[in-house]
């Protein structure tokens, strides 16, 4: 792609001491959005670059090497104000914007709200993705191809058209030690120091993304016959009893993860040898960590939104023909109840033979 022309608010790369990344929600889309982190610091070491996010997906920037401030915008909380509340709270969260004197900000997320954000904060270059009416808030407009490229290589394209080299496709979690030290920790408690530990994640933002409970006992099962594998499962706010409930149904010991924060599940998820898990942000964080992932899929398109890199095993209900619907409930749910813990295990075999030593052999 070629730099934008006048038409477009003749970018010069020379001028720009600050910049705007806005990227709200989800946790999962925000773990992609990181890609453009080093891509940015790199083309411009001496810029201060903020990013701008909502509360639950603060520990996912927030610490950042690469980045000068992480902004945060308290929608939950201001939607719980008095309408003549929410006006005072929105526009003085544009003034705070604007007085940060920005000179390019990026839209990453592309609602009608971050579009109003972008188009307030009078940046010099506000870019965007042609959607709608909202691309009227950017004067650097960013063909879309969302429905052809994966999402984290989407945000790159927004670097590309405007000329900034893009040499890292590293997704970038920003850690800390005390979640490395916690995690650590619960390996040691939990006696998995030296074993093989598959994680399971059951999670899903969506109703018709989960795949049952059951089965995910009966593949904790499988794996613990088969691999003698040491079985985690993940779960996040308002998940325990599901968790509780899983552990009941398999016939095998399973340890439920302690309760965490984003770092500290990036950290743990970090040290397991496979993640088995639905479209979700803990599948997202995990191959940002760079562990391979099992990753179940039916109503979003794996292609578009699976786990980013190339170590992983997609797992679909083939042959359906309403695959990718992107529908977030359904009355069947055929596409995730039509996968057999046969299929599953298969995808689990398949990544841990790849696995480098002896990881990828059963004991």
């Amino acid at each position: 792609m070629q730099r934008p022309g006048a038409a477009e608010g003749l970018f010069d790369p020379g001028r720009v001491r600050s910049i705007l990344i806005i990227k709200l929600r989800a946790i999962g889309d925000v773990v992609l959005s990181t890609i453009v982190i080093d891509n940015l610091r790199r083309a411009f070491p001496d810029a201060a670059i903020d990013f701008l996010t909502e509360a639950a997906a603060r520990d996912v920037v927030s610490g950042h090497a690469q980045l000068d401030s992480i902004m945060i915008l308290e929608r939950t909380a201001i939607a719980r104000m008095t309408l003549r509340d929410q006006l005072r709270a929105n526009l003085a969260f544009l003034k705070r914007i604007r007085s940060r004197k920005y000179d390019l900000v990026f839209d990453f997320f592309g609602n009608p709200r971050s579009a109003l954000i972008t188009r307030w904060s009078g940046a010099a270059w506000r870019v965007g993705y042609d959607y709608r009416m909202r691309r009227r808030a950017y004067n650097i407009v960013v063909p879309s191809r969302a429905d052809q490229v994966h999402e984290a290589e989407w945000h790159l394209d927004a670097l590309a058209h405007l000329g900034i080299p893009v040499v890292s496709r590293r997704l970038s979690l920003a850690g800390s030690g005390a979640a490395e030290e916690r995690a650590q920790a619960f390996w040691r408690e939990a006696e998995l120091e030296g074993k093989r530990v598959v994680a399971l994640n059951f999670s899903g933002g969506w109703p018709a993304k989960r795949w049952p409970l059951e089965r995910f006992a009966g593949l904790a099962d499988r794996l613990a016959g088969r691999y003698q594998a040491r079985i985690l499962v993940v779960w996040g706010p308002g998940e325990l009893p599901q968790a509780q409930q899983l552990a009941a149904m398999a016939a095998v010991p399973v340890t439920l993860i302690p309760e965490t924060n984003l770092k500290e599940l990036a950290a743990l998820l970090g040290r397991v040898d496979l993640l088995v898990s639905t479209d979700s942000g803990p599948m997202h964080i995990a191959a940002a960590m760079g562990t391979p992932c099992v990753a179940l899929f039916g109503p979003t398109n794996p292609r578009l939104q699976g786990p980013f890199g190339s170590n992983h095993q997609i797992i679909t209900n083939s042959g359906l023909d309403c695959l990718g619907c992107n529908r977030t409930a359904c009355d069947h749910i055929s596409c995730m109840n039509g996968l057999t813990v046969e299929a599953v295990f298969a995808g689990v075999e398949r990544a841990l033979a790849s696995l480098p030593g002896r990881k990828g052999e059963a004991k």
